[in-house]
């Protein structure tokens, strides 16, 4: 019996025709996009990844090796390619142990998704995810060969959708996450989710809250795995990347790093300002900021001069050395947060603050221990501030005088800043387990093993 729901067959020509409809959609949409596209590869901002080759769905990659059971990964940006890289290591691990060969490539839709994929994948086994035109994905689809295609978070395009349906292709929604906001926003175009939905052959929910929003909407088969975040950050502050990066910026035993990272505009100044009103009764303290795009760090820069701030880039430290006057780094590389925040005793997590981010990854610097501080819109991690609240293991700051006085409390207690990441670290600790859950899943569907009853701590 195939795996493969009945509900995903296409027996008509009707989705063909609602692919061609959609085709001329995305091509106005296209062409009144050009200028911004072509706007932001000369103007010096964040480009567009690859627009041609995803508009014409040219990939190189190498076809499979006969046997070998290719799995498409897609993670939008480099949150999601870091835990489908943990995803893609565990599926490895449990097809090795079961006897089955498997390989697993990825796609991303930005720049420094790819950068990230690239260094964690290799070059042959990335590519820019294609465009949502059916010419596009049937193309990819044919190259790439998958056997089973494996969603990040929330990636659901029509045409995608439609074309791996054609083909008979299973297709698992990973660490899956849908807020109220969403939900809302989708329930307005309800029939159109509800098809799209309904060629997803299992979502593995990040929570019972997200489980039941996307049941709302259509999804027939749907799991609580529990949240892969908890298991795509690391604990390690002797790891060697931490340790190079710590020896690299010359920290001394007792410097107290405060680090902003993932941050937008204004959330840079009120961390600089939070150090400049701190560091002359705590000399030991040290600022690093890592901006969560760094085509920023000019615009960064230009405000730590300002404020008359003494700093080194990260960039130039290889070849500058240490200034021991510049108490202030900007990060100004890619793919190098995730140990910085090895080093951070006290840490304020960005994107959070303005209401129309979301919020960024706050497991990252609890794994580690340190005190974490976040604003209050954290949407994106919904699940997981409400287990580090409800465990008294972070503080939401709501303002700049908020996080000064949080930095502040830090330095002048430093045991509650240590019980509050103490606290932190239990947490992430305590809900590791999805990745392994999700894996499972997914090569139920490759390798038609019989559903495990038992996903893990968090279902099923």
């Amino acid at each position: 019996m195939s795996r493969f729901p009945a509900s995903h067959t296409i027996t008509s020509d009707e989705p063909r025709l609602n692919g061609m409809l959609l085709n001329v959609i995305y091509l106005l949409v296209a062409l009144v996009a050009l200028p911004w596209v072509v706007w932001r590869r000369v103007s010096g901002g964040r480009p567009v990844a690859a627009p041609w080759q995803r508009f014409t769905g040219s990939v190189e990659i190498p076809a499979p090796e006969p046997g070998v059971n290719r799995i498409w990964l897609h993670g939008v940006s480099v949150g999601e390619v870091q835990l489908l890289a943990a995803l893609a290591t565990e599926l490895a691990r449990q097809a090795a142990d079961a006897g089955q060969r498997i390989e697993c490539v990825i796609s991303s839709s930005t720049t420094t998704g790819l950068e990230v994929a690239a260094k964690r994948f290799g070059p042959n086994r990335t590519f820019p995810c294609p465009l949502d035109f059916s010419w596009a994905v049937d193309r990819v689809l044919d190259r790439i060969q998958p056997v089973a295609v494996v969603l990040g978070e929330l990636e659901l395009w029509p045409n995608l959708l439609a074309g791996i349906a054609r083909r008979r292709i299973p297709v698992v929604v990973a660490n899956a996450r849908m807020s109220e906001r969403s939900a809302r926003g989708y329930s307005r175009i309800r029939p159109l989710v509800r098809r799209m939905l309904g060629r997803v052959t299992v979502v593995s929910a990040r929570s019972q809250a997200d489980a039941d929003r996307f049941a709302a909407l259509g999804a027939a088969d749907v799991r609580v795995a529990g949240s892969m975040k908890f298991d795509g950050v690391r604990g390690d502050r002797e790891a060697a990347d931490v340790r190079r990066l710590r020896q690299l910026a010359g920290f001394a035993a007792d410097d107290v790093v405060f680090l902003a990272g993932s941050t937008q505009a204004p959330e840079e100044r009120l961390a600089a300002e939070a150090f400049l009103a701190l560091r002359e009764p705590h000399p030991a303290l040290r600022l690093v900021i890592v901006p969560r795009h760094v085509e920023r760090t000019a615009e960064v820069a230009a405000m730590l001069d300002s404020l008359g701030l003494r700093w080194q880039a990260r960039s130039r430290l290889e070849a500058d050395g240490i200034d021991p006057a510049a108490r202030v780094l900007l990060v100004d590389t890619t793919g190098e947060l995730g140990a910085w925040w090895g080093n951070a005793a006290i840490a304020f997590v960005g994107g959070s603050l303005d209401g129309s981010r979301g919020g960024q990854n706050m497991l990252e610097p609890a794994a580690y221990g340190a005190a974490v501080s976040f604003g209050p819109h954290t949407r994106n991690f919904h699940a997981e501030v409400g287990r580090m609240l409800a465990a008294d293991a972070a503080i939401v700051v709501d303002d700049g005088p908020a996080l000064t006085a949080f930095v502040g409390r830090c330095l002048t207690e430093p045991a509650w800043a240590e019980g509050l990441g103490h606290r932190a670290a239990a947490v992430v600790a305590s809900q590791r387990g999805a990745t392994a859950a999700t894996a499972r899943l997914v090569l139920e569907q490759v390798c038609g093993e019989a559903p495990v009853a038992d996903l893990g701590p968090h279902g099923p």
